[in-house]
């Protein structure tokens, strides 16, 4: 049967040291890919990875501080299942990473979900997706499955309780 997989992926935060120009460059660089329908070139693969790997404190990168008390949060509810923690963008480990670290380790069957849950976000709705789709191909033994869109009303719940701690 194999092993159950999660990955929880979180946007990913740009580090508060690392210099603007480089962020500004690969978006820039992102932007004229995708307009034009291309793969990464080298230039921005570099860039990228240079990003993700900057060092990082609690201080300099709050949200992976954030994500990872999420996940700290999830683990204990997940039982035997194999668990890693994701970043669509700025923060190493990647999605792809996350994905064959499990795989590596045995998983079989691997639900990814994500914490942005808001519907008409590019990351959730195109970008998370299209990795996934990817990593189907390179590995077809394996189920990869995309806890999305999630429920709206459980999400307005979730909300209307926090808001009853402050009312």
């Amino acid at each position: 049967m194999g092993k159950q997989g999660v990955v929880l992926v979180g946007h990913g935060g740009i580090p508060r040291d690392c210099p603007q120009e480089l962020v500004t460059r690969l978006k820039r660089m992102e932007a004229q890919r995708r307009a034009a329908k291309l793969l990464p070139s080298a230039e921005e693969i570099e860039l990228d990875t240079k990003i993700r790997r900057w060092p990082r404190t609690d201080t300099t990168d709050p949200y992976r501080l954030g994500l990872e008390a999420v996940a700290t949060a999830l683990r204990p509810h997940l039982g035997a299942a194999l668990f890693a923690v994701a970043y669509n963008e700025f923060c190493a480990p990647s999605l792809e990473e996350a994905v064959e670290d499990l795989v590596a380790q045995g998983a079989a069957h691997i639900t990814v979900v994500t914490t942005m849950f808001t519907p008409g976000g590019s990351h959730s709705e195109i970008e998370i997706p299209e990795i996934l789709e990817r990593l189907k191909t390179q590995h077809p033994g394996i189920t990869l499955r995309y806890a999305w869109p999630f429920d709206l009303e459980q999400i307005a719940t979730t909300l209307l309780q926090q808001l009853k701690r402050y009312l």
